[in-house]
């Protein structure tokens, strides 16, 4: 029995984390997020803590960031689009139990008080701005690192806010590019 809480967006997504781990799972009832829902998630964050996997998709990142900026403590579970995909549709409904076990096992706590590890400046020198593949590869090490897939800047806040290491990077980062020379 996984010890914290999982918070998801809807009852479909509840089946799918059940068949997966034996956990309790409280839903957000999607973008109907409201004030009762928020306070019985701090409740349990603050009895048990709180594991958040939301569709990788906008409306799944805006829940996600309502949450994060309402309850402390939060430890945030991303699993890659291209594993919650089914037929045209994301969700986490769609990932196999493998999966969401996997993003569970690799769920990252926000650090508050985070040391700025990470620049602009690393951003370009790792090709993660500022060319035509930079947004491939920040799919592809998000997918790696289990920060999941955001836009530049996102991604750079992630980095620091989830304490990644240079070192933690940089072998993301010749795994990736490893695989990527072998496809």
């Amino acid at each position: 029995m996984i010890k914290e809480i999982i918070v998801v967006e809807g009852k479909s997504d509840i089946s799918a984390v059940k068949r997966a781990v034996d956990a309790e799972v409280i839903a957000t009832s999607g973008l109907g997020i409201n004030e009762n829902i928020i306070k019985i998630i701090k409740k349990a964050s603050e009895n048990r803590g709180i594991i958040i996997i939301t569709d990788p998709d906008f409306p799944g990142k805006k829940i996600r960031n309502i949450l994060s900026a309402e309850i402390e403590n939060c430890k945030h579970a991303y699993i890659p689009r291209d594993k919650a995909k089914k037929d045209g549709d994301i969700g986490v409904e769609n990932a196999s139990p493998e999966d969401i076990r996997e993003a569970l096992k690799n769920a990252r706590a926000e650090i508050a008080d985070a040391a700025e590890v990470f620049t602009n400046e690393d951003m370009i020198y790792y090709g993660l701005v500022g060319n035509d593949n930079a947004s491939k590869i920040r799919a592809l090490l998000g997918d790696e690192l289990a920060i999941g897939y955001c836009s530049a800047k996102q991604f750079l806040k992630r980095l620091n806010a989830f304490g990644i290491t240079r070192e933690e990077l940089e072998k993301a980062i010749n795994k990736v590019d490893n695989e990527e020379q072998i496809n």
